[in-house]
């Protein structure tokens, strides 16, 4: 059996979690804290979930968008939610906001 190559949206979904990390571990080092201190404020157990997130392989779940923006230091939460869903919904994104790129 052979595995089936991805597909081009495949391949744009797993490069807009890699830019959301990379965003998201923006925000982290901004704010002063470790991976571990992320986590922590957040409620997760595992560290490596946060390395995970901000290398693209995981997502952050949308019951604790709230508590990331908290733990960030992000007074807009609206805007950090908007700015997420860029990246982990672009369709949905652009049908509410008319815009199809994430803006930094």
């Amino acid at each position: 059996m052979t595995a089936e190559p991805q597909s081009s949206a495949a391949n744009d979904m797993a490069e807009l979690r890699r830019e959301a990390g990379l965003w998201l571990r923006s925000l982290r080092k901004d704010a002063g804290l470790s991976q571990r201190a992320l986590a922590e404020a957040v409620g997760l157990y595992y560290y490596t979930t946060i390395t995970q997130i901000e290398a693209g392989k995981l997502r952050i779940q949308p019951d604790r968008y709230e508590a990331f923006a908290q733990a960030l230091g992000v007074t807009d939460t609206q805007t950090f939610i908007k700015q997420l869903m860029s990246y982990y919904d672009p369709v949905t994104h652009k049908a509410l906001f008319g815009d199809s790129e994430p803006s930094e």
